[in-house]
């Protein structure tokens, strides 16, 4: 090739590149096709995707061994999760991941009402699992089934009075008296956990009572049942029924020891999964103003392709926590 031939050459290219980028106005100025920048955006997207997911296999590793070290822990704290909002919830994300795989399908053909629509419906399944999140952290946090040391200190109600009545009666059925006029109401489990030194005091423990500062019930009071000698093992069984129902959880005997590293891990993962979920609100919000704008047709849709992958990917993951949290008991 001569000098000249070249010179025609590279001019060619340049007027090629120049042809091409006043046709396609979305395309950058270092993509020579329309076809080379699609290609590049996806294989960063499926970089970047391929972080997130090392990214929650690390914590599902953790997951793994701290289950493989204290089965029992997870067996017993799961029952405290609500299996039928999680339930809800998967089937929200699920929903939504199929609306978001619309509306990639209605920008592929230039169809903008329909892409709006559907980007619309996923949204508002953002939203909504969000809002069962909202409801299942609050329980939780006002059960103090939480992480850390909080997990052990008694449930204040909104009579400022920790545990309630179904706590209080479970504690004085677990009570073990230390002299015939003092009740000492430590708890079972946490007053003998062997994760503490020595010389460490216990977690949770009630002071003592001293029976003559008592004063007797009088007959009808609003509240209390007087119950006999013979109806004293189903007045008990009432009691844990109750203390059971309101997840007054430091009443129960069963509980084994350090069950509140499961909480610590369920609000890591479905935590940073809540992130995820509000970081794609904050994608899909723009992907909705940019179709309404009529910013994506059949020439130019890879946003709605990218964030459709990361939307799939945010509702696989919790395709895993469900049943890792919720179901395996």
């Amino acid at each position: 090739m001569t000098a000249i031939d070249s010179h025609a050459h590279s001019h060619g290219d340049a007027d090629h590149g120049h042809h091409a980028h006043s046709e396609y106005p979305f395309l950058a100025h270092h993509f020579e096709s329309p076809a080379q920048q699609f290609d590049s955006g996806k294989l960063g997207m499926w970089v970047f995707l391929a972080t997130e997911i090392l990214f929650f296999g690390a914590l599902f590793a953790l997951y793994a061994i701290m289950r493989a070290e204290s089965p029992e822990v997870f067996k017993y704290a799961s029952h405290y999760l609500d299996t039928t909002m999680g339930g809800i919830n998967t089937c929200v994300l699920i929903l939504s991941s199929m609306t978001m795989a619309m509306a990639v399908h209605f920008a592929q053909r230039s169809k903008q009402g329909p892409l709006v629509f559907c980007l619309f419906l996923t949204f508002l399944g953002a939203c909504g699992f969000l809002v069962i999140k909202y409801f299942e952290y609050t329980h939780k946090i006002h059960a103090n089934l939480v992480w850390g040391p909080g997990f052990y200190k008694p449930v204040e109600h909104g009579d400022g009075h920790a545990g309630g009545h179904a706590a209080a009666d479970a504690h004085a059925a677990t009570a073990t008296p230390s002299s015939p006029n003092a009740v000492m109401t430590e708890h079972p489990v946490l007053g003998t956990n062997p994760g503490l030194a020595s010389n460490s005091p216990p977690l949770f423990k009630l002071p003592p009572v001293e029976s003559s500062t008592i004063k007797p019930l009088p007959a009808g009071t609003p509240g209390v049942s007087l119950v006999g000698e013979g109806d004293e093992t189903q007045h008990q069984a009432e009691v844990a029924e109750a203390a059971h129902e309101e997840k007054v959880h430091l009443t129960d005997p069963e509980m084994p020891l350090n069950t509140h590293r499961f909480f610590g891990i369920y609000f890591a993962m479905t935590g940073l999964h809540g992130i995820h979920v509000i970081i794609g609100m904050f994608l899909i919000g723009w992907l909705m103003y940019g179709a309404a704008k009529g910013r994506f047709n059949s020439n130019y849709y890879t946003p709605v392709d990218l964030g459709g992958l990361y939307w799939h990917i945010v509702d696989l993951i919790w395709i895993f926590l469900f049943p890792l949290f919720y179901l395996i008991h």
